[in-house]
């Protein structure tokens, strides 16, 4: 947004026709907030009467206006939003394409009128003209960030801004305002207080308004636009300018107009029922990409929140298949933030008091390698700090199972919760599988005695037809992430991260020992029994049943060597540990060679 210059009110004077042989009509304007009538301007003519410039060409849109009627009950809007629809009538924009690319590269700057005129040979409804003028200006006006730091110095009126090539609001608004009353289409310079550059959230407005746009007038009904914010946008110090088209503010919902754009007449909102400055103050300002991205709702809706006990909500409804992720101060690592089909919920515990920036991105789930785009911004005031929930530096958001991790094949997962609490150092994760899908997992602490080897070693992946089980034993007390990755069976390329969970144990006597080492020869659907343990106890005798398939002969390794004998599809049998630090699990996979493979390595307890 930016300020509009305080106008005076013009001199009435005659306004004649090109030709100088035509009718002579007389035009008062006055001051858009004064009482008076709108003033008639009325063909003296039958029927309607063509600008006696533009006769001779075969443009049927060129008629004397009459001037804006005020809006009445038929052009309200429900207030708040209905989720329908971006727009304020129904609009089909893959028709406008042809239009678009010709009315965007018309290159006439001569007067408007000729402009008008070369526009609207492509154009034959009031919406084709109105959508023709809009690209136009959009395509070929830009923003005068000169101009903004003098303002009160700039002129704003059409043939200078046409001549220029740039111009502030009040200069775009008035060249739509006059090209449309050209094309004979009601349109109206609305003036007030817009969200745009330079605004800070909980910011209020006491001064005069800052910005200026449209309202047209289209099959029956008052419709707004904003042509200044539909070209592009301004740097963070208004120095530099950039031509970015923004369709959503070509004929936007009027509830979601005002999120942004609040009208000195509370008339040229057209809502039902109409909102106040403070709540246009105290709302949420989303941003275009808010809504373009298929958003729908936040909660809660108020720009700044505040932490009880150390803890903010953010929760956002939107349509399905969106990722998402966050930034508190910059940095993702103070929140949880968990996907669900129809948004996301994010729980905030910001590690210092005071303000902190909350940005909230996000893209469409089919954009692979899309950017995120930021679309919701909020202050969290922190007033204490919960200092229990401090992360670890490996959890990854979004953290739980989510419809991306049903997507890539992990389907009814046991635990939703993407917060696994365990009293005694144990939990087990099941999930069904989709087909070809070959995991891996791994878990993860700030304890640096936990590597990647060992981080592994505490996690036991087993197979049951399409259902696999992921039994965790941690190593101690804390905070741990266990990452689960995936890849197809059939591709021999790298595994990919797909999700993650945050498990919690406060227990300080728990201290699993890691589970048997497994070589490669160990294949995904075997499955340990017992023992689970990858410590055995010294001088101890040690029962061992293992379900393999496809094995000849299973021999166990200590200082002596023990055969498994096959039972129902396990192989069982003792081993003594005595006299030994390790003990190996071998495989005789076919009973005509005489080499063993190594699958399974136990350690044993010193004496």
């Amino acid at each position: 947004g930016q300020r509009v210059p305080g106008e005076p009110c013009e001199q009435t004077q005659p306004v004649t026709s090109g030709s100088g042989k035509g009718t002579q009509v007389t035009v008062e304007i006055h001051p858009e907030d004064t009482s008076h009538q709108p003033i008639r301007i009325l063909s003296l003519e039958k029927g309607s009467q063509r600008f006696p410039s533009l006769r001779g060409h075969d443009n049927k849109g060129f008629q004397e206006t009459e001037a804006p009627r005020s809006p009445g009950a038929k052009d309200l809007h429900v207030y708040p939003w209905d989720k329908s629809s971006l727009k304020s009538m129904p609009l089909d924009l893959q028709q406008f394409k042809k239009l678009d690319d010709y009315a965007s590269k018309v290159n006439v700057t001569s007067s408007v009128e000729e402009l008008v005129k070369a526009l609207l040979k492509q154009a034959r409804t009031d919406l084709e003209k109105v959508r023709a003028i809009w690209m136009w200006i959009c395509h070929n006006i830009e923003y005068d960030v000169e101009g903004f730091h003098n303002k009160d110095q700039l002129p704003t009126q059409p043939e200078y801004v046409l001549r220029m090539g740039k111009s502030i609001c009040g200069g775009y608004a008035k060249l739509f305002e006059q090209m449309c009353s050209i094309a004979g289409i009601q349109c109206k310079k609305l003036s007030g207080y817009s969200k745009g550059y330079g605004y800070k959230i909980g910011q209020t407005f006491t001064e005069d308004s800052n910005h200026a746009w449209n309202a047209v007038y289209l099959e029956g009904r008052w419709h707004l636009l904003d042509s200044t914010w539909g070209s592009g946008s301004v740097d963070d110090s208004c120095t530099e300018f950039t031509y970015r088209y923004n369709e959503f503010y070509f004929l936007t919902h009027p509830a979601l107009f005002i999120n942004s754009h609040f009208p000195n007449n509370s008339n040229w909102q057209l809502l039902k029922p109409t909102v106040t400055l403070k709540e246009f103050e105290n709302n949420m300002l989303h941003k275009t990409t808010f809504y373009t991205l298929g958003m729908l709702a936040t909660h809660p809706e108020t720009s700044i929140i505040q932490t009880v006990n150390g803890k903010a909500s953010v929760s956002v409804d939107c349509r399905p298949s969106t990722l998402f992720m966050f930034k508190l101060k910059g940095t993702d690592k103070h929140g949880l933030m968990t996907l669900n089909k129809q948004g996301m919920k994010l729980d905030i515990y910001p590690q210092k008091t005071g303000s902190h920036k909350l940005e909230i991105f996000a893209k469409p789930a089919k954009a692979e390698d899309g950017v995120y785009d930021c679309v919701l911004e909020y202050t969290v005031e922190c007033k204490s700090v919960d200092k229990a929930m401090r992360f670890p530096k490996d959890l990854h958001q979004p953290v739980g199972p989510s419809w991306f991790s049903e997507r890539q094949g992990f389907l009814r997962p046991s635990h939703r919760d993407p917060v696994i609490p365990t009293n005694d150092g144990r939990c087990s994760f099941t999930f069904t599988l989709g087909k070809d899908i070959s995991v891996l997992s791994s878990l993860h602490s700030d304890d640096s005695s936990l590597t990647e080897d060992m981080g592994r070693r505490h996690i036991l992946q087993i197979h049951r037809g399409n259902q696999i089980e992921l039994k965790v034993h941690l190593p101690h007390a804390g905070n741990f992430v266990l990452k689960i990755y995936s890849k197809k069976k059939s591709d021999p390329g790298n595994y990919d991260y797909i999700f993650n969970y945050l498990i919690t144990c406060q227990n300080t006597e728990v201290k699993w020992p890691a589970f048997p080492q497994r070589y490669s020869k160990w294949m995904e659907d075997y499955e340990i029994l017992e023992p689970l343990s990858g410590l055995l106890p010294a001088n101890r005798n040690v029962q061992f049943k293992l379900k393999m398939h496809g094995i000849a002969k299973v021999l166990v390794q200590a200082e002596n060597t023990y055969t498994l004998t096959h039972n129902r599809g396990c192989w069982e049998g003792t081993c003594n540990t005595s006299g030994c630090r390790e003990v190996f699990v071998m495989v005789h996979e076919n009973a005509n060679h005489s080499f063993y493979s190594h699958v399974l390595k136990y350690e044993v307890e010193t004496q």
